[in-house]
């Protein structure tokens, strides 16, 4: 049974910048509940939007009409230790998959910093860590389950409707309904992080050998200054070196949030102290290392609120990409309240992943709640995509179709599954169309 309710609070995201009002809310319980709603809205000539975390900052998860939460679905969760292979509720969050696996001695092989969203959501926008030798999170996808805009449950794989496959591991929720997900993991393994500041020149000038040396890199540039906090994470065989309950608070508790809300609330209030902010901040976390479980040294707590744009670039893009920032940065008429983070990954085959048949660094500009944000991102935009980028599903962006089908090769195999799916467009809404086309 589906159970329906009335909207009586009006949906918003994580960051606060995506609001929305369904006609009503779908809970459904089973992929038969699921299918149901689906043939039901779909002979009412409405539509569907499933919403999950919320963690996206797009209009990707608002429903105009009824939105679906999959929090209830309860398909069963199968563990094969020997194959590493775990399936999954799409609506399952990543932290409780991460603990799910921990308890199993398994661990996805990479993972971005939050573990709030939904398998469902974070793969379907393209979620990513970095790594030189890692994809983004839907390349360990090895089958999922999906109902489709006519009710149909489709299993595929590599196997099994390869081509809507190579679609849906990274559809934007515009295939149908993704129920069940199945993913290839790794024994659970132990990471060494080293997070340091230093120089930006500095590490410009060693960075194919700084990425190529360890399993993960990132780096943090802080706007009005040459200083960055470089992380690297590499696999090691022992948990040996804990960080301690004290410098853990201090560092991703105190400073990282707590400090640094207030110092955000302060330049929103006095911007001209932006760049003093910035540069205290780039000083304030001194150099780390430790061990811990993978999920628990890849993912960090986020409680300040920001809106934010990534964009995925041809690796050699990096640093004329960085430059023009630094200048758009001097040049606005606001100030910046956040770092910019930089992270790489591998190519992939996948056929709207940021990450299609190229090896990427991502650029990721952020800027506090309301500050103002738009000319910031539209400068950068215009950067990005002269230099061949491709925004990420999940962030802000001013791209629409027309635009997105030169980025991505697969752009138009992508609409005709899509056609074929979804051919009375159940599950779009206003954003998608404009990304993806009526």
């Amino acid at each position: 049974m589906v159970d329906t309710a009335p909207l009586t609070a009006p949906w918003s995201n994580w960051a606060g910048n995506q609001r929305g009002t369904a006609t009503a809310i779908l809970r459904p319980r089973s992929v038969a509940d699921v299918a149901e709603a689906v043939r039901t809205t779909g002979a009412a000539g409405g539509r569907i939007r499933v919403a999950g975390s919320g963690h996206s900052f797009t209009g990707i998860a608002l429903a105009d009409d009824r939105r679906m939460e999959l929090s209830e679905l309860d398909t069963d969760i199968r563990v094969d230790t020997e194959r590493r292979l775990v399936t999954v509720p799409a609506g399952m969050t990543l932290r409780a998959l991460n603990d799910l696996l921990a308890r199993h001695g398994l661990a996805l092989p990479n993972l971005g910093d939050i573990d709030a969203q939904t398998v469902a959501g974070a793969i379907s926008t393209g979620t990513h860590g970095t790594g030189a030798a890692y994809g983004c999170l839907s390349t360990f996808v090895e089958a999922l389950t999906l109902v489709t805009g006519t009710g149909e449950v489709l299993h595929c794989s590599a196997d099994e409707h390869p081509d809507v496959f190579a679609a849906a591991r990274v559809s934007l929720g515009a295939l149908g309904v993704l129920v069940e997900v199945t993913l290839r993991c790794v024994d659970a393994f132990v990471l060494h992080a080293h997070e340091r500041p230093a120089a930006l020149d500095d590490v410009l000038g060693e960075l194919p050998t700084l990425v190529e040396a360890h399993d993960h890199v990132e780096f943090y540039w802080f706007p009005y200054t040459s200083r960055l906090q470089v992380k690297t994470n590499d696999r090691v065989p022992a948990d040996d070196r804990p960080l301690s309950r004290l410098r853990g608070w201090l560092d991703d508790d105190f400073l990282s949030n707590t400090v640094f809300a207030g110092a955000c609330r302060l330049g929103r209030a006095v911007p001209a102290l932006a760049p003093k902010i910035s540069a205290v901040s780039a000083r304030a976390l001194t150099e780390r290392r430790y061990t811990g479980r993978s999920d628990q040294v890849f993912c960090t707590p986020r409680r300040v609120r920001f809106v934010e744009m990534e964009y995925g670039l041809p690796r050699a893009a990096l640093p004329e990409a960085l430059a023009a920032l630094r200048r758009i940065v001097d040049g606005l008429p606001f100030k910046v309240l956040f770092p910019v983070e930089v992270r790489f990954t591998a190519a992939d085959d996948i056929w709207l992943s940021h990450g299609y048949g190229r090896d990427s660094a991502y650029i990721a500009v952020h800027q506090y709640v309301g500050m103002p944000y738009e000319p910031y991102f539209r400068a950068f935009e215009e950067v990005a995509a002269g230099l061949g980028g491709r925004p990420h599903w999940g962030k802000l962006h001013y791209r629409d179709a027309e635009s997105l089908a030169t980025a991505y090769p697969r752009f138009t195999n992508f609409g005709t599954v899509r056609d074929h799916l979804d051919p009375n467009r159940l599950f779009t809404n206003p954003h998608l169309t404009r990304i993806l086309g009526a």
